[in-house]
């Protein structure tokens, strides 16, 4: 069976990136940055790759950024809930500092990647964003086995997948970058995923000197 390559993709900057405020499950627009750092990846896409179909989490800071991909490639957009970011549950709206300090023994828990703990106010534990998360994959890119996809999706989602694709555990320190609207590179066959390429960003720095220059 022909492996069905995935181009895994966090979506564009929002405020809450900026000021580290989870945002969860809230739908948290993309800001000014986000919006060009989306048409950028769009014209790069456009010319160096092939694109057969596009998902996106349901939430527009991922819509969004991938449907200014979809567009100059002449595709539509398909939505899954299964690729939204985790629900932090009570976290959502905080920053990381109001976090540790209104919610210390929770944050203990966060920091140290307890798979099993689930934030309170009716988050997500990791194990059930891992299962959620990877077995959406799964669904998704069995129905295009021998073609290219583009998935927009959340940092969590983004993590997970990097982890399900080189068999790190949920509590392994994180040394990778999830960058917004970096291109993140995988292989998937019914036997799981495989790392091909992780944290493109060649087309943020050509948006960086072009704002250099206005």
């Amino acid at each position: 069976m022909e492996p069905t390559r995935i181009l895994a993709i966090r979506h564009g900057e929002t405020a809450w990136n900026v000021d580290t405020r989870l945002q969860g499950h809230l739908d948290i627009p993309l800001n000014d940055t986000g919006l060009s750092q989306a048409q950028h990846l769009a014209r790069a896409l456009v010319l160096q790759e092939t694109i057969d179909a596009v998902y996106a989490s349901d939430l527009s800071r991922a819509l969004v950024t991938a449907q200014a991909i979809a567009k100059p490639l002449g595709q539509t957009v398909t939505t899954h809930v299964g690729l939204r970011e985790r629900h932090f549950g009570a976290f959502q709206g905080r920053t990381y500092k109001e976090i540790e300090t209104e919610l210390p023994d929770h944050a203990w828990h966060w920091r140290k990647r307890t798979p099993d703990w689930t934030p309170p106010g009716g988050g997500e534990s990791l194990l059930t964003l891992r299962e959620r998360v990877v077995n959406t994959v799964n669904d998704i890119a069995a129905r295009h086995t021998g073609q290219n996809m583009v998935l927009v999706a959340h940092g969590g989602v983004l993590d997970i997948l990097y982890r399900a694709a080189t068999r790190l555990e949920l509590q392994a320190p994180r040394t990778w970058q999830l960058t917004n609207t970096a291109v993140n590179r995988l292989l998937w066959t019914p036997e799981g995923l495989t790392l091909v390429g992780w944290g493109d960003t060649q087309h943020l720095e050509t948006l960086g000197k072009e704002e250099t220059s206005t």
